[in-house]
């Protein structure tokens, strides 16, 4: 495809975004959605957000919906998967050559978090966390803490937006061994750096 150039498509309107729906694209900061999807819920006054994201930026959205509901006591969860197909068109660079199109199948994801019971028989649903791995936004930065490992220690946000919750992305290791996550983070007796095994 080095002799061809795909043409920019032509944008088709498309349904107007409700209010409590986010959109998420890879390219976005994780925090300032973070920080929009929790501010719907408790301060805009909405009983549920929408999280909505296709492709690249999937795994970044279910990232931020566990976020969410370890901030928000009680979100019910429903997830829903899919795909869409997204046609491309390639104009060639050299004469003699014909147009192409090429069609890709694109998997996209709706998660519902909502303060109110939702379809418990979904296939997607899940019910609430329980209370004890829920850290409220307030309380995630802990008196006298000091820099982003004690902030990811208490459960609370790393610069990116991640967060150590229970079972989910880690996020930054950084803590009091520094960026090793310990003693061992630098070079040791073992590995490249020292003694090997006998197999090395």
């Amino acid at each position: 495809m080095d002799r061809y150039v795909r043409v920019e498509q032509r944008k088709t309107e498309q349904p107007s975004i409700q209010e409590n729906e986010v959109r998420i694209m890879a390219a976005g900061k994780m925090r300032n959605y973070i920080s929009y999807a929790t501010t719907l819920l408790t301060d805009k006054g909405h009983s549920a957000v929408v999280l909505k994201a296709m492709g690249r930026a999937i795994n970044k959205t279910v990232t931020i919906a566990e976020i969410v509901k370890r901030r928000i006591l009680g979100l019910h969860q429903d997830t829903e998967i899919g795909s869409v197909d997204i046609t491309d068109t390639w104009e060639p660079l050299e004469e003699g050559l014909n147009r192409l199109e090429t069609t890709r199948h694109v998997s996209v994801i709706t998660i519902t978090l909502s303060t109110v019971p939702l379809d418990l028989t979904s296939i997607g649903y899940q019910a609430p966390l329980e209370e004890e791995f829920v850290k409220p936004l307030q309380e995630s930065a802990a008196p006298g803490s000091r820099g982003a490992g004690s902030s990811i220690a208490a459960g609370g946000p790393s610069r990116d937006g991640s967060e150590g919750f229970p079972g989910g992305n880690g996020g930054d290791r950084r803590g009091s061994g520094g960026r090793g996550g310990g003693r061992g983070g630098g070079r040791g007796r073992g590995g490249y750096g020292g003694r090997s095994s006998p197999d090395m």
